[in-house]
Parts: structure tokens; sequence; C-alpha cells
């Protein structure tokens, strides 16, 4: 049984690393395209981008919790194919977008098929004894880890042969990477644990109110949303930040998300399984949102690029808190509703990735335009390092008001 499910865990692994490969590998292009298409400059170009990434988050939150609900009744393997398949045919529709338009059907197409990680969360949790969730969601943060790595150096390379080329790339592994779980992923819910479906209980409103039930986990899951949305910031503005202030190409953003993938495989799949085991979910929590707002600070007030490098370092090790949270609530929620629980925390990125955005991509645009009153292209990464500091402050009352199920 242990050899089965150690199996499973290496073949969900790999499942999510293909996807993220797929995903890192368009990154370092994205700002380029968008200039490209829309004309202007990286300021004005940042507004799309923004507008694209909460329209795709808005399908995500509208879907997402329908796909977690979908997964708890019919199974988690037909549902992770189902969106596999309609990611990897977007990369390939992004490849020839004439123009914005395009980009936008894409981000509606991704947006719907993009709740892979929802149903693969729920996929560990099930094979998981509660006691090894936190470490072993913390997997899904080594599959981003290293997918950071290759995706964007791949993105990198490929974006000198053609500015569209990575998206190609991005397409057929994606493919690949639903071929790979339609021949070897097995199902990992019992009939046992199934329940109906419920449209209620999976309309994305309705998912939050359901946590009514569990009224002592309303604290971590409003810290979540804070930090979700501190965090967006990077993969919202990382590009077009870099290439206003250092005059970044397509091949230094790819390599810099390299060095992230590094770092955050190294956080999730090393110091994670040792720290958290060591200082216990509650102490890892603190210290990782320690680390995090601190990363953010100097990224704001960074001036060589360096010195965005340097601020990396303590950022990543912000990734100790996520798993740690996302643990400890899971810990309180009973076997048979683990995927609509996975479903909120698909939903809450979701709702943070509508938020963030808007907010981090406008103060971005507003500080850094030609004729910005005030001159602070990082304003963005300053507001996250204190929306960190507020999380913290709100999952400290949680945790000094309620006793939470340690494991």
């Amino acid at each position: 049984m242990l050899k089965s499910k150690n199996a499973s865990l290496g073949f969900i692994f790999a499942t999510i690393l293909i996807d993220c490969v797929g995903f890192g590998i368009i990154i370092p292009i994205i700002p380029k395209l968008i200039e490209k298409l829309n004309g202007g400059n990286i300021a004005e170009a940042s507004l799309v981008g923004g507008w694209l990434l909460v329209l795709y988050a808005i399908m995500q939150f509208v879907f997402s919790p329908v796909l977690g609900g979908l997964s708890d009744r019919f199974g988690r393997r037909p549902v992770l194919l189902a969106s596999l398949l309609g990611l990897g045919l977007d990369y390939f529709l992004l490849a020839y977008a004439p123009n914005i338009a395009w980009l936008v059907v894409g981000r509606i197409i991704a947006g719907i098929g993009g709740a892979s990680f929802t149903t693969a969360s729920a996929y560990i949790a099930d094979i998981s004894p509660p006691e090894k969730r936190a470490q072993n969601f913390g997997l899904i943060g080594v599959a981003f880890g290293v997918g950071f790595i290759i995706g964007p150096l791949l993105g990198a390379l490929f974006s000198k042969i053609d500015l569209r080329a990575p998206f190609v790339a991005a397409g057929i592994l994606s493919l690949l990477n639903f071929l790979y779980g339609l021949f070897f992923i097995p199902e990992s819910l019992a009939l046992k644990n199934r329940r109906r479906f419920d449209w209620k209980r999976a309309n994305p409103l309705g998912t939050f109110y359901n946590l009514r039930r569990y009224p002592q986990i309303i604290g971590l899951i409003v810290g979540l949303l804070i930090l979700y949305i501190a965090g967006k910031t990077i993969e919202t503005i990382w590009g077009y930040y870099n290439i206003l202030k250092f005059d970044w190409s397509e091949a230094e953003i790819g390599y810099s998300l390299t060095f992230v993938g590094i770092l955050v495989s190294a956080v999730q799949g090393g110091l994670i399984r040792w720290f958290i085991p060591k200082y216990g979910q509650i102490k890892s929590i603190f210290y990782g949102i320690a680390f995090y707002a601190v990363g953010l600070a100097i990224l704001s007030i960074a001036t060589h690029s360096w010195v965005m490098y340097v601020a990396l370092i303590p950022y990543c090790l912000g990734g100790l808190c996520g798993p740690a949270i996302q643990g400890l609530i899971s810990n309180q929620i009973p076997n048979n509703e683990q995927g609509e629980i996975q479903g909120v925390f698909t939903a809450l990125m979701s709702v943070s990735a509508i938020i963030s955005p808007f907010i981090m991509t406008n103060l971005f645009y507003q500080f850094s335009k030609p004729d910005a009153t005030v001159y602070f292209p990082g304003i963005s990464f300053a507001l996250s390092a204190v929306l960190s500091v507020i999380g913290a402050l709100v999952i400290y009352w949680s945790v000094k008001t309620h006793k939470f199920k340690l494991h």
C-alpha cells in the first residue's frame, strides 16, 4: 500500500511538473508580446496584461468549485485529464493569436481548464495521512519550483528563435502531459468516499458559504487570501517591472525565473520537509510570512539587477507558510470533503488573482508612466509587503482564538 501511494505521488508530481514547465515557458515573452500587439509602452502593456490575468482568474473562480465538486462525485482522474487537454489546446491558440482579442479567448479557455491544480491537490489529500498532508502538499510547490527552473529557461531559449515559439513548445508539453495522465494516472478517490454533486455547493460563492460549518478556519482562510494577494504581485508585474527599470530582455526574465525555481524547489522539496516537522505548522506559518515580507520590501526599492536576485532568497523562503496553512486547514476537514476544500484553496487563489492584478498593474502604471507625479515602480511590491504583515496579524488572531487539530 505504501509503495502504491508513493508511486501515485510520483505520478501526480510528474503531471503537475510538465504542466508547470508548459506554463513557465511562456512567462518571459508575455510582456513583449502584449506590447507588440497592443502598441504603446511597457507600462501600458502591463494594464492589458493585468486585465488578461483578471479574466483568467474570473473563469477559474467560477469553474474551479464546479470541477472540485465533480471530482468528489466522479473521481479525480477524468476531471484532471479534461483540464490538461484544455490547457494544451489553449497554448496552440495563443501561438497564432494575431491580436489582443485572441489572447482574450485564450485566457477564457485556460481559466476554465486551469483547475488541474485543484484536482491534483485533492488527489494528494486522498492518498496522504493527516500528519503527512502539509509535507505532501509541498510537492506541488516542488513541481512549481522545478517547472520554473526548466520552463522559463526553455522560454528564454525558444524566444531567441521566435517570440511565439514558446507557445508551441508549451502546447506540445501540455498535450504530452495529457497523454501521460491518460495512460499512467490511476484513480485516487474510493467509491465509498464520493458524494453527490450539488450545484449549491459547486457555485463559487456557495463554496465559501459552506465554510460556515467550520467557523474556526475562517480567520485562516482570510489570512491566506491576503497572502495570496501579496504573492500574486511577482507573477503580475515581474516582467514589466524589470523591463522598465533594468531593461531586461526576454532571456533575462527567463533566467531570473529559473533562479526562482531553484530556490522554490530547495524550500518546498527539502527545507519544508525538515522545517515543518521540527518547528510545527504554527511557527512555520509565521517564520514564512516574515521572510516573505522582507523579500517583497527589498524588491520594492532595488536599484540594481543583482539586488533583485538577493531579494528573491527571503521571498522564496516565505514559501514555508503556504503548505503549513493549507495543511492546518485541511486537517480540520473530513476526508470526504477534501476535494471541496481544495476547491476553496483554488477559489482563494482565483479571487486573489482577480484583485491583485487589478490593483498592482494599475499602481505600477500610475507610478511608472512617463508623466507620473511620483515615480516609484516598486510601489506594488511595497504594498505587498504591508499586506503580508496584515495577513500575519489575521492568522495570529485566529490561532489565539481557536484550538486546531495539528495532525
